[in-house]
């Protein structure tokens, strides 16, 4: 019986170039609420654990930035990282499953395929933060992508970009590409097997060789 092989892919930072964005967003929000360098801490998180983390207990706050990220969300440039979607094309046309396994909900995703609705057929599926019992750098998302393919972790990679996502791939024990699209090289280096720039370059021979 032939192995899956599958391939996960973190959404912000990985498949659209939206971290640069993000991280404005974040700032702003720990400057009105006191948090200093709040959009570092937050990168790979999902909004529960934001929450739970940060605003325990204080309702009206959540209620405030759920409405001002919403807005954002609206408004965002989705830009495809140089690459991404010829290389998931490949892929897919070799028989290898791929995902999307991201900490963004299903309404940030609304607003992704209102602005670019062929993303969804890119993917054989798409997980979002209402899937996962835990969020990263738990393992449990990457996981649930093993999981649903039915694929090991030697013949699953993980393409990540924030510290939290490439520690739950590792904790996965997938094979982890991670993109320096959002922490110095030095940074992602540390935390997988493998790092690129982005895919203009990177193929599906060299990524079977990581």
């Amino acid at each position: 019986m032939k192995e899956v092989i599958s391939a996960l892919f973190d959404f912000d930072g990985v498949v659209m170039d939206t971290e640069s964005q993000y991280t404005h967003f974040w700032q702003q929000i720990g400057e009105d609420y006191g948090f200093l360098h709040l959009e570092s801490q937050v990168k790979g998180q999902t909004l529960t654990y934001i929450y739970q983390t940060f605003f325990a207990g204080k309702e009206s706050a959540q209620r405030e930035i759920t409405e001002r990220l919403n807005r954002f969300e609206q408004q965002m440039q989705f830009l495809p990282v140089p690459g991404v979607e010829s290389f998931i094309h490949s892929l897919r046309s070799h028989g290898i499953a791929t995902a999307v396994v991201t900490s963004s909900n299903a309404q940030k995703m609304a607003a992704v395929y209102q602005a670019h609705p062929e993303v969804k057929a890119w993917f054989d599926r798409i997980f979002t933060a209402e899937q996962f019992a835990a969020s990263k750098p738990d393992p449990d998302c990457y996981l649930l992508g093993m999981r649903t393919f039915g694929s090991t972790p030697e013949h699953t990679y993980v393409f990540e970009d924030s510290v939290n996502g490439l520690k739950a791939g590792l904790a996965s024990g997938a094979r982890v590409i991670g993109l320096a699209t959002t922490f110095p090289r030095e940074t992602v280096a540390q935390l997988c097997h493998r790092v690129i720039d982005d895919f203009q370059t990177f193929t599906l021979d060299a990524m079977l060789r990581v």
